[in-house]
This record gives structure tokens, sequence and C-alpha cells, in this order.
């Protein structure tokens, strides 16, 4: 008879990614916990890849989905329905003025695949810009805008996408101290700017510019940047403070239009702001969403203005299960949430707290800590001070999940600890994870 780990194995895709050499399988889940099949506790530190937003099975969710299960379940949006309109009114409420009209979807791949449509029908253009390091999702149109090699099929992807330096104060040629908007300064390379000035910046904003002059027509320009405000997959990224702002500036300046890209961090996981986008002080033309809008529920979203969404009436347009009547009032549930239970606020104190702790381990296999809020980073590396291989850092991340504590990993080298748990976390919980991780690190052995 099979297992049931054998029947997973030969039921699902073998490019599925399961993490953990010995894969655990979930059963339960309650606030920041989930439970596995054997009964165990696990603290979840990466909330369903950045997902689970208010915390797993939120009773105030549970309750506007089953309600609503009674009700209607789909109609699609031929007809309309009091549950979208509400959910349209209060996502718009949450954004800037300009920014009015949604299309509903069912994931962030979706959401950042209709996007590059509406730049490029808007504008009449066709080539796109996105950064190297990001990661953007995996349909065919927009995996060329994914820039990380290990998340790359080998076939034609992304025509029309052109890929500019990535702005890493950290990994890149240039960066310091104080080049990111994080509590936390923990890159050994010292500042060498002047007040007012970042001189890393200034670098690799000429790099973008250069790539806007060589590699698009001198007289047009992009169609669209598709950017995040802080990279996920790719490690918890952060480029220079004054990088976004004029990265928008140079793109507008060439009648590009500017999509910010908040599937990971939208939602006031950043603490500062309900938007990443408002974190970096940068005007979108559209905002992609997903993840932490449903707490879990396969839902996304695209926000544009009234002038660009026009653009799709050049032909029929539908989507059959966006702005689906249970998804509408799960996500408005989430919002409600948030405001609530003052989520966006705990984000901030316990994510500070859970920054300026891991820096104050000093330990040597960690070389750098970055991040806002609940939206954490941790680089490993070895004694040499290069990115920890491949079966070390394995052995950290399986030592950390047998301590009851699940993480994610990313970055190029998946030597990066990603920590984007629940809002709901404690600084309990935040004290408990950097123990294990302390811990899990000094057991590394060569």
């Amino acid at each position: 008879q099979m297992s049931r780990l054998d029947k997973f194995k030969a039921l699902l895709p073998k490019s599925n990614i399961v993490f953990y050499r010995k894969p655990i399988t979930v059963v339960r889940g309650e606030k920041q916990f989930l439970y596995d099949a054997d009964g165990k506790k696990y603290l979840d530190m990466f909330a369903g890849i950045v997902t689970v937003s208010v915390g797993h099975c939120h009773p105030k969710v549970n309750s506007a989905l089953k309600s609503q299960v009674d009700k209607l379940w789909h109609t699609t949006c031929i007809y309309n329905t009091e549950p979208v309109l509400e959910y349209a009114n209060a996502l718009t409420a949450k954004l800037p003025e300009h920014l009015s009209v949604c299309f509903f979807t069912n994931s962030g791949s979706e959401a950042n695949d209709l996007a590059l449509a509406l730049v490029r029908l808007h504008t009449g253009r066709f080539d796109v810009l996105s950064m190297r390091n990001g990661y953007h999702g995996m349909t065919q149109a927009v995996m060329g805008c994914t820039n990380l090699g290990t998340w790359k099929q080998p076939m034609p992807a992304g025509l029309g996408v052109l890929k500019a330096m990535n702005a890493d104060p950290y990994a890149g040629p240039w960066g310091g101290k104080r080049c990111r908007d994080s509590p936390v300064d923990s890159i050994s390379r010292d500042c060498a700017c002047k007040p007012g000035q970042c001189e890393a910046g200034d670098k690799y904003l000429n790099q973008f510019a250069e790539t806007l002059r060589f590699d698009f027509p001198a007289a047009s320009g992009p169609a669209g940047y598709i950017v995040e405000s802080i990279q996920g997959v790719g490690g918890t990224t952060q480029f220079p403070k004054n990088f976004l702002p004029a990265a928008f500036d140079a793109v507008h300046a060439k009648g590009g239009l500017c999509i910010a890209d908040e599937v990971q961090t939208g939602f006031g996981r950043l603490g500062s702001h309900f938007w990443g986008f408002q974190a970096n002080n940068t005007k979108p033309d559209i905002v992609t969403m997903a993840k932490g809008i449903g707490n879990g529920f396969p839902m996304g979203a695209v926000v544009t203005t009234p002038e660009i969404a026009a653009s799709f009436g050049k032909a029929l347009y539908f989507n059959t299960y966006g702005g689906n009547p249970m998804a509408s009032v799960v996500g408005k549930a989430v919002l409600d949430v948030i405001e609530e239970e003052g989520l966006q606020k705990n984000c901030d104190v316990v994510g500070t707290h859970f920054l300026k702790s891991l820096v104050a381990l000093k330990n040597p296999k960690i070389g750098d800590v970055r991040g806002k809020g609940l939206m954490i980073g941790v680089e490993m590396i070895d004694e040499e001070g290069k990115p920890l291989a491949a079966q070390r850092s394995g052995d950290v991340f399986e030592a950390i999940k047998d301590a009851g504590i699940l993480v994610g990993k990313g970055g190029i080298n998946g030597n990066v600890l990603r920590i984007k748990p629940p809002m709901c976390i404690t600084k309990e919980d935040a004290d408990r994870t950097v123990a294990a991780i302390d811990k899990a690190l000094k057991d590394s052995k060569p």
C-alpha cells in the first residue's frame, strides 16, 4: 500500500516545489499556527508564501464566506452583484484617488499578465521593462518579467520584456548602511554619501537611464515598467531609497506607464504604509495585488485609472471568476479585520522588534538582515562571506522546521530565509523564531 507521501509524488507534478527533505502534510490552521497530519503544531512564519494576511481561518473572514456560500456562489461579471460592488468600493478607498477602476482576477500571475496587456494597449507600444532578480508570476506572458533563472522554463516566454540592472545595495556593486528604508542597517559597507544624497542610488539610476536610452526606441520608450516595492522571491531585496521615485519619473518622461506589483508588499504588511509604493513615495499608473488580498482565498486584482481601463474597450473582455461573490466578501472581510485589529500597526511594531533582534544576534553566518514591517529577509553566508551553500542552507532550513517553526527561502542562491508571517504574530513569536534561527546557524557545520 502506498504511503501518503508516495501518493503525493505520484499524483502531483514533480516540478512542484515541496519544502523539506521530509515534507509535512498540513491539515489545520489557526491564526499564526499550523498543524500537520501527525498533530504537531508549527509557528507559521511564511503564511502560505506571504498570503495568509490576517491569520489562518480567521473567524470573521470564515463567517463572511459561510454566509455568502448559502446565498450565491457564482454569476460571472455578465451580471452585477452587491458583493463585488461593495468590495470594489472598499478597495479603491484604500488607494490614491486616481486609481479607481478594478479588474478582478484569480491570482497575482494573472493580475500581472493583465497589467502588461493594459500598458501595451494604452500606449500602443510593446516592449516593457522589469528588474533583474524580480518575480512577477509564471504565466507564459509574464514569465519574461520574472528574472530569476531558477523560475524560468526553457521555452519562449515574455517576448518584448527588457531587464534593468537590479539596484541591490547588499549584493550589487554599490551600496551602504543607509541606503534602504529599513529599521536596521546591517550592511557592512559604509555609505560615502553627503547629506541628502545617495551615491549608490544615483549610480543604479544611471544604469537604469542607460537601459532606457540604449534598449528602447529613441522616439518613444517602454510601454511600461513593472516592479515590486520590495523583491519577494528574490530574497526580500530592497532598493536604495531614492531609486524607485526617480525610476518612475524616468519612465513617465518617456511616455511609459508604471506598474506597482503589490502582490507581496500590499495590505499593510510593511507597517508604515498600506501599500509599498506609498512607502517608496511613487505614483503608479497600475497596481496589481493578490496573496494577502484574500487571506488564502484564490483572488487577485488590477486597479488603474479610468483612462487606462478604457483601453480594453477595443474588444470584449471578461474574467469568468473575477469578482466572484465569495471572493468579494472574503476580500471585504480581510480589509475590515486589518482595520479593526490594527494589523498594519502590529506589522510596524513587531516587525521592527523582529529586525532589530536578528541584527542583535551578531551571528557570523548572517550576512545581511533586511526588510520592513513583517517582510523580512535573512541572508546566510559561510565562513568566507560567500552565500551559504545549498546543502548547508538546507540543513539550517530543516533545523528551524524541526524546532516547530516554518520559514520560507528565496534568492537566486536559495540562501535567504524569508520571514513573512500572518500579520497577527506577537513579539514572543518573533523572539522564538530569532532563537531558532540563531541555534540552527550555530549548529551548521562546514
